[in-house]
């Protein structure tokens, strides 16, 4: 058997707390924030993460919702000039 990470009691803790029983995907939701990150901008991973969270609440797969998020992010082309 193996020993639960620090991430996994931070989750568990956290679902707790929230009265929340859903399954956490982290590799999709660390996925969906690195591709925000580097495809979109640093700032966008923590939002983008929420905003997927928020569409799972609302119903939306979050395999799929994921997989829409990375591909909007991997096709942004930033209007940022700097």
């Amino acid at each position: 058997m193996t020993q639960p990470s620090p991430m996994d009691d931070w989750i568990n803790a956290v679902r707790r707390e929230l009265g929340i029983e859903t399954d956490v995907d982290v590799t999709a939701i660390l996925d969906v924030a690195r591709v925000a990150a580097h495809g979109v901008a640093r700032p966008a991973a923590p939002v983008t993460t929420f905003l997927l969270g928020v569409a799972a609440a609302a119903g939306v797969e979050p395999a799929e919702a994921a997989r829409r998020i990375e591909a909007l992010a991997e096709g942004w082309i930033s209007t940022d000039s700097a």
